[in-house]
């Protein structure tokens, strides 16, 4: 008798391309951009699909510090061995690690078909047979609810700061031009996006490279023209030449939130030198003050670093005297991480125990949730504009002008006794707070 063999064939169904994306919202930009220019080219794509429909991973890495990275690495190799148990056909890494690790990873996971860096878009489309399609630039498939997108507005970051690896993984600050920017606004707006909310390295350094001035509130101006844009947020503005005109055009423009995310990472003369961050001590609080008498509404929110090398206890002291006196509305704050080819990483050693860093990080949030909770209180009885993000178990949940997703406060509205649409505005009245939380009912 005749033995049949079977050999199992390559599948001839057409591709179907599911995209992870770790990291910031930076890079979630880059995966909407990327998604876009595939489907442009008929290809399938989605986002986290964790249905197991896709025969295609592309894993867009972070890079950034010890645990993001550690994370990309963990999902690459989650990947890899579902390639290996023939689970999906081919996996694909881009993004922040790759750029900065592509040699050593290419050695040590070889069942990665494929590792591209931060600029490889076109390399990428290549992989498919596919061009990169002009006509697109500008269109961007939402993974965030539609009604609010991140914006980038710049690539890559000049500033020199000592434990910063962006300029390494991301290189030079690159704007992207006003007129392009407005097209992709008008692009969102049409599609029923409310909320802009900026990023880029440094907002503050817009313009410098192809406008030869810091140009940020031209931008703002143009983008706050759009039909349909209610809401435009500011993240990631850095303090050192923070272009005051900003200020001025968020007073004038009734959809520019009354919100700065600037981070200050520090506070001591000692400790700002050492990361490299071109201000003072003095100067900061002189800024922060200015900011405040500008737009006296504004909600402010900033980042800082524990543990940094060089951060003595008087320094550390400093900075839990700075965020009491200061008293901002949003406040969040990393353990120092060690990067290669950084300033720091290569010129200090990174000898604050983790255990000491993590301590410190957490004095400060103690102290910043009695703020928030004693700022929150103050809200109550007072009625807000808010935009409605989801609804998860018995309430709606949605943000003040005063809140970026994800990372700020929230307002939870009792569905069984209010109802809203998610993505429209309602105004609520606040009836209770928690530290990072309010309660209120629709009154519109």
């Amino acid at each position: 008798m005749q033995k049949i063999i079977i050999l199992k064939t390559k599948t001839l169904k057409k591709n179907n391309v599911n995209i992870v994306t770790l990291g910031c919202s930076k890079n979630l930009v880059d995966s909407e951009v990327l998604m876009t220019q595939l489907r442009g080219n008929g290809i399938s794509v989605s986002h986290e699909n964790d249905a197991n429909q896709s025969n295609i991973v592309i894993i867009n890495t972070c890079g950034f510090i010890d645990n993001a990275k550690q994370e990309s690495i963990d999902t690459i190799l989650q990947y890899a061995d579902a390639k290996k148990k023939g689970l999906i056909e081919k996996v694909y890494v881009t993004g922040c690690l790759s750029e900065r690790y592509k040699d050593e990873l290419a050695t040590e996971i070889p069942n990665v078909d494929a590792w591209f860096g931060t600029r490889d878009l076109p390399a990428i489309l290549k992989r498919f047979k596919a061009d990169y399609k002009h006509e697109l630039v500008g269109e961007r498939m939402i993974t965030t609810p539609s009604h609010f997108a991140y914006f980038k507005i710049a690539e890559g970051c000049d500033r020199p700061c000592s434990f910063c690896a962006i300029p390494i993984m991301r290189g030079k600050h690159v704007s992207k031009s006003i007129d392009e920017l407005v097209k992709e606004a008008k692009g969102l707006a049409a599609k029923g996006t409310k909320e802009l909310i900026l990023i880029a390295q440094d907002l503050t350094y817009y313009g410098l490279d192809i406008y030869k001035k810091r140009n940020l509130s031209d931008l703002l101006k143009s983008i706050s023209d759009v039909d349909g844009i209610e809401w435009i947020r500011l993240q990631y503005a850095y303090p050192a030449g923070f272009p005051m005109d900003v200020l001025d055009v968020m007073n004038e423009r009734s959809n520019i939130c009354k919100y700065l995310d600037m981070p200050l990472q520090h506070i001591t003369d000692n400790m700002l030198k050492v990361m490299r961050r071109g201000i003072t001590k003095q100067k900061t609080k002189d800024l922060v003050a200015e900011i405040r008498s500008k737009v006296p509404n504004i909600a402010l929110r900033t980042t800082l670093i524990a543990g940094h090398p060089g951060e003595t206890e008087k320094d550390f002291e400093e900075v839990l005297e700075f965020v009491n006196e200061t008293r901002f509305d949003r406040l969040g704050i990393f353990t120092y991480s060690h990067e290669e080819k950084t300033h720091a990483g290569d010129t200090m050693q990174d000898v604050i125990a983790e255990e000491v860093k993590k301590k410190r990080a957490e004095e400060v949030m103690a102290i910043q949730e009695g703020i928030s909770a004693e700022l929150n209180a103050k809200k109550v009885g007072n009625i807000y504009k808010v935009l409605f993000d989801r609804k998860e178990g018995d309430y709606f949940i949605g943000r003040t002008e005063f809140d970026s997703p994800e990372v700020d406060n929230e307002v939870l509205v009792d569905a069984k006794s209010n109802y809203v649409r998610i993505g429209d505005f309602a105004e609520v009245k606040i009836e209770a707070s928690e530290e990072f939380d309010l309660y209120g009912k629709v009154v519109n």
